[in-house]
């Protein structure tokens, strides 16, 4: 089944789960802070993800901006910013949506179309 990992309380995750649910898309939610990603499960879905692992900070929240890490993470090598990312979910991006080597990161409509369905329908059934 398709997983949504987000933030409840975040607008762009709201937007998210109410499209799925347009789509009719099965999923079961994840919340990020109460149940914050591992460094295995971070380190497998960066590598599933092709993405630069940048991509997955929130670099528009509180503890991203007061820890400093725009000008801290660049001298952080990989291994560093997983586990700097398994320590806090809030520091992750969201929403994640996980389905098999899928993983895409934040909420884009075209994406998560062209990922998740198949000629205005869902192209994968729980």
């Amino acid at each position: 089944m398709l997983q949504f990992i987000c933030y409840p309380k975040c607008t762009t995750c709201q937007k998210a789960q109410k499209w799925l649910e347009q789509q009719h898309l099965p999923f079961t939610m994840r919340d990020i802070k109460a149940d914050n990603p591992s460094y295995e499960e971070l380190k497998d879905w960066h590598q599933k993800s092709g993405l630069p692992l940048k991509k997955f900070f929130n670099t528009s929240g509180l503890l991203y901006k007061s820890m400093q890490l725009k000008e801290r993470l660049p001298d952080m090598d990989e291994e560093e910013q997983l586990r700097l990312l398994a320590s806090d979910g809030m520091l992750v991006k969201r929403p994640i949506v996980l389905r098999g080597n899928t993983v895409l990161v934040g909420f884009r409509e075209t994406d998560w179309a062209q990922h998740l369905l198949q000629d205005g329908r869902s192209s994968w059934i729980g």
